[in-house]
């Protein structure tokens, strides 16, 4: 835990964001909320204001707006979660995904080197691309496919994102943390913006088929928000981390064909399964990985994490937050 100060969390009212501002709450801090609730809301954050009083504070707005105005105010920690999320929202907005995730990410940067504030800043497995080799480890090469093709501008925003924070804490101007999420998943994340998990429970608990994009056969690693959140803190604590990249997640994988069987038996659904092509979804000559797994060496050696939360009762707690119609389990 950071000691001292308030906590900054921008993308605060989000999916990770408002777990890690109940976290944060729960263990004592102070924290100031950004977000411009373009795909979060404050219905995630209505817990938190129901106990924290006024140690929680919420700005409206963009980041680069609101944090000019808060110049001068002493802040202990700040974790940038506010981003463009979900490949259904980077296809068909690709010019929103670019500059959100560099101009904001650059705006909190010369934010934090005007204070020297810690900062934790949220990146993506998608940095990795096409992948060099299975499973991914921090320090492998990336590729990325053509320009031309939309669906890779979240990754390069991405990746200059983790270029801007290595080099401030580089440069001394301020200590920085990267981590990237694999497949984060949990209660209050929405189906909307593309999002596998929630996507299939809201069509098993509405007894509509889940559509699985191609074959069904691509595989991918989840893990519980409520096992993610309390790593943070913990990583931008620690004077060892600063400066370093670390994947979060799970590292066992499960094929998202099976993951659609795996959610319609669990919630004793009688929806169908549709396999649609990606072309049906997607622009044409979408790309997608078979396997996107991460190397969890360097982030159990850094702080012992190990994810303990399975993945039937995340899906039980989606279900449970979907069904009553509300943003928490």
């Amino acid at each position: 835990m950071i000691d001292g100060g308030t906590i900054l969390v921008t993308g605060g009212a989000g999916f990770i964001g408002s777990h890690l501002v109940d976290h944060l709450l729960e263990v004592g801090a102070n924290v100031t909320v950004v977000d411009d609730l373009s795909t979060g809301s404050l219905a995630n954050l209505s817990r938190a204001m129901e106990f924290a009083g006024d140690r929680l504070r919420f700005r409206e707005g963009r980041v680069s707006e609101i944090l000019p105005t808060l110049d001068g105010e002493a802040f202990a920690g700040c974790f940038h979660l506010a981003a463009a999320v979900g490949v259904r929202l980077v296809v068909d907005e690709p010019i929103r995904t670019i500059e959100t995730n560099v101009h904001e990410t650059s705006a909190v940067l010369e934010f934090a080197r005007r204070g020297r504030v810690p900062t934790l800043v949220a990146s993506t497995s998608e940095v990795y691309g096409k992948g060099t080799r299975t499973p991914f480890a921090e320090d492998d090469d990336v590729i990325y496919g053509p320009t031309t093709m939309t669906r890779w501008s979240y990754a390069c925003s991405k990746a200059i994102d983790e270029y801007l924070a290595l080099a401030h804490h580089r440069q001394g101007l301020a200590p920085t943390v990267v981590v990237r999420f694999f497949n984060t998943v949990g209660p209050r994340q929405s189906g909307e913006y593309g999002m596998v998990l929630p996507r299939f429970i809201e069509a098993a608990l509405a007894g509509r088929p889940l559509e699985v994009h191609g074959d069904g056969r691509q595989a991918r690693c989840f893990c519980d928000v409520r096992d993610v959140v309390p790593a943070l803190p913990r990583l931008l604590a620690d004077p060892e981390c600063h400066g370093r990249v670390f994947n979060l997640g799970r590292d066992d994988s499960i094929e998202i064909g099976e993951l659609a069987r795996a959610v319609r038996d669990r919630l004793k659904s009688s929806s169908g399964i549709r396999n649609i092509s990606y072309e049906e979804v997607f622009d044409s000559g979408f790309e997608d990985l078979r396997i996107r797994q991460p190397d969890l060496t360097r982030v159990r050696s850094a702080i012992d994490f190990e994810p303990e939360i399975d993945l039937d009762r995340t899906i039980d707690d989606i279900a449970s937050s979907l069904a009553a119609g509300r943003g928490d389990a």
